[in-house]
């Protein structure tokens, strides 16, 4: 049979229920004469769940498959997320002080793809110059002052300010699970036991130890880091970038709020330490936070140390997991009539949240060009192939970004991730341009590149990164209108802080009188 007419997706968690949700809405597998989709999930094993930052696509990919807003904030735990603010990267703290800078969500008032101002930023000599989140974007100062990125009023998934979520990953898995089979999808809870293939190398089926064998066209193999189907049955190997990525081990705790009325953050924090960073995340009801940290550089029992003081307590009767971390990616995501998706394609530590996106943009790669024929696989595993190796490698750059062309040398931690050898070829030849040229698009010309120009922008300035531009400051003819676009972000500052509400304050509205439908 030539036609590619089941999907059997191997593993659950966030990676496959939203492969298997928005395949099932895109294809329209409730049509019995559709594709149909089978999930088959082991009752064993639990998903990692602190995967609890997103992007603003999944607004739109919750809006497809049909779970309103305000029912996945109160089944979630969701809050609003506007961005992350970076803490300490720029110099030791024990030097300096405290040091932060915004990687917002939006820059209000423009995009650099359009009209860049970090040039004019960048020649402003006055004496009270912002540093440039602040004055280029709104979202950074809301962000800051801990408010909403839209009203009770605003229908729901519509924003004022462009805007993600923090969630709880777990009982985000329940809620796709949930809607995945309404929309047709078949769930099987079974172990997968052995991966059949046939004389042409295909993946026919696979043989669970108690649904017996689930016969498939195509295959998404969504089972972690072990890859059972693109790994363990078809051999794809695996790419490490622990050359240029150090933090090879994470520590999670979920800590709860003093009381219902604390203070939810509008924003990731990210704080740098002396051998890792860590992550700081407001649910509803508590914070999710982590230390991510380097094993090559310090003990597990300073890294515990490190998270413990973080939180402010020097021990804890809270629960901490421990998390390796396997970063890479396989040398090809699509290999005959399987794909890989989630954690079983490729891992990069969690700074940029990207984990998420990555999931949805390979989702919606598959159903766009879906292999309806078996004799077009070799196509569209090419074509994605393609896509989805610029995707990590520039991911890789970017938040190699982070860490390079930081001023940080306290440690042996800090001394390698600024050296040279750790800095891949392709983000050494941009930095090596940006020191006498701002950032440009056309530095960003491919489609599907997942950190645009304004994202760069952020962390290099947020950074102190330094451009020399007296060579070509007389090319810059538009000073007045970047001023003007300057100060329309200080005016739109007073007038959102005068009429948002705070995180906390929208999400309680929201949890007892829903949002407007669209």
């Amino acid at each position: 049979m030539s036609a590619i007419k089941q999907v059997v997706i191997v593993g659950g968690g966030t990676a496959g229920w939203i492969s298997a949700a928005l395949l099932a809405k895109k294809l329209n597998t409730i049509n019995p004469e559709s594709v149909q989709i089978t999930l088959v999930e082991s009752p064993d094993i639990p998903i990692m769940g602190v995967g609890e930052g997103t992007w603003p696509t999944i607004r739109k990919t919750l809006a497809e498959i049909g779970i309103a807003e305000d029912e996945f904030i109160r089944e979630c735990d969701a809050s609003f997320k506007q961005g992350a603010e970076f803490v300490n990267w720029y110099q030791n703290p024990s030097d300096v002080g405290k040091h932060s800078y915004f990687h917002p969500l939006n820059a209000t008032f423009h995009a650099a793809y359009d009209f860049n101002l970090a040039p004019y930023w960048l020649l402003d000599n006055s004496e009270h110059k912002l540093p440039y989140d602040m004055a280029t974007a709104s979202q950074s100062y809301i962000s800051q002052q801990g408010l909403a990125p839209k009203l009770i009023t605003t229908p729901q998934y519509d924003a004022i300010l462009n805007y993600s979520y923090h969630l709880n990953a777990a009982k985000f898995a329940d809620l796709l699970t949930k809607h995945a089979v309404r929309l047709g999808v078949k769930h099987i809870k079974a172990n997968v036991q052995n991966v059949a293939l046939d004389t042409a190398g295909f993946i026919k089926q696979v043989d669970t130890d108690s649904a017996g064998s689930i016969i498939g066209d195509l295959f998404i193999d969504c089972s972690g880091s072990k890859a059972l189907l693109l790994n363990g049955a078809l051999d794809v190997q695996w790419k490490s970038i622990s050359d240029y990525i150090f933090n090879d081990t994470a520590l999670a705790i979920q800590v709860p709020y003093e009381d219902e009325s604390t203070a939810i953050a509008s924003n990731t924090i990210a704080t740098a330490h002396q051998h890792g960073w860590t992550w700081d995340i407001g649910l509803q009801n508590r914070r999710g936070v982590g230390y991510v940290y380097s094993s090559n550089h310090t003990s597990d029992e300073n890294a515990y140390d490190t998270l413990l003081d973080y939180i402010g307590v020097k021990d804890t009767d809270l629960s901490i997991r421990k998390i390796p971390l396997n970063l890479g990616y396989r040398e090809k995501f699509w290999h005959k009539n399987c794909v890989a998706v989630g954690m079983s394609a490729a891992f990069i530590e969690p700074l940029e949240a990207s984990a998420i996106f990555l999931i949805e943009a390979a989702v919606n790669m598959i159903a766009e060009q879906f292999p309806h024929h078996r004799d077009n696989l070799s196509f569209v595993e090419k074509q994605f192939n393609e896509t989805f190796t610029l995707r990590w490698e520039k991911s890789v750059d970017f938040i190699k970004l982070h860490y390079c062309i930081s001023k940080r040398r306290d440690t042996q931690y800090w001394i390698d991730n600024t050296s040279e050898a750790s800095i891949p070829k392709s983000l050494q030849e941009k930095l090596a341009f940006w020191r006498h040229n701002v950032p440009s698009k056309f530095d960003f010309d491919y489609a599907f590149e997942p950190f645009v120009l304004d994202s760069y922008l952020f962390v290099l300035y947020g950074l102190k990164f330094e451009t020399d531009l007296s060579l070509k400051q007389s090319c810059y003819l538009h000073k007045q209108e970047a001023a003007k676009k300057m100060l329309e972000v200080q005016k739109f500052n007073q007038q959102l802080a005068a009429g948002l509400p705070t995180n906390r304050d929208l999400i309680n509205k929201i949890l007892k009188n829903g949002l407007s439908k669209i």
